[in-house]
């Protein structure tokens, strides 16, 4: 093959694969015509209150769609829309000594959010439930754990939220 051909064979090859554009390298498969979202406060409305979980939620899952699209975030009206509540947020045994003593606890946060998609309704979810958890020992107190726990669970939530509203895994 000439050299002529190889570059056109190239240039092909990267012309098709640029005017597919609803794949991306980050995993997500956001539709071209698709330009901002707007990520609404996540409500709290579990029994037991974690003063900054809302808020740590919600700016995590902002800062991830600044990491990982293109797209504007707007305070209202976006292409896409994802909105919230954190239902849940509990400490219970995760396992047991033989003495019948906890030997780990486990914090777990359930959320549940809704997507829309203005211009892809298809893709819209309502109400979808999301949890996480991270184990600690039984030893420890919630208090000195609650910190970094969190934070592990949140990032977990917010990669589910994330591939379920724009990689639809």
């Amino acid at each position: 093959m000439t050299i002529s051909g190889k570059l056109a064979t190239l240039a092909l090859l990267a012309l098709s694969v640029c005017s597919c554009g609803i794949y991306s390298f980050s995993g997500t498969s956001i539709q071209p015509d698709v330009q901002t979202v707007t990520i609404d406060y996540f409500e709290y409305s579990a029994l037991k209150v974690n003063p900054n979980l809302s808020n740590d939620l919600t700016e995590a899952l902002k800062t991830r769609f600044r990491q990982m699209t293109s797209l504007e975030q707007v305070e209202m009206d976006g292409d896409l829309e994802i909105s919230g509540t954190v239902t849940g947020y509990s400490v219970s045994a995760s396992s047991i000594t033989a003495n019948e003593q906890a030997a780990s606890n486990r914090l777990t946060v359930t959320v549940k959010a809704s997507f829309i998609n203005r211009k892809h309704p298809e893709d819209n979810f309502d109400e979808q439930t999301f949890s996480g958890y991270a184990d600690f020992d039984a030893t420890l107190s919630l208090d000195s754990v609650e910190s970094s726990l969190t934070e592990e669970i949140v990032d977990k939530i917010v990669e589910d939220i994330f591939n379920a509203s724009v990689a639809q895994w």
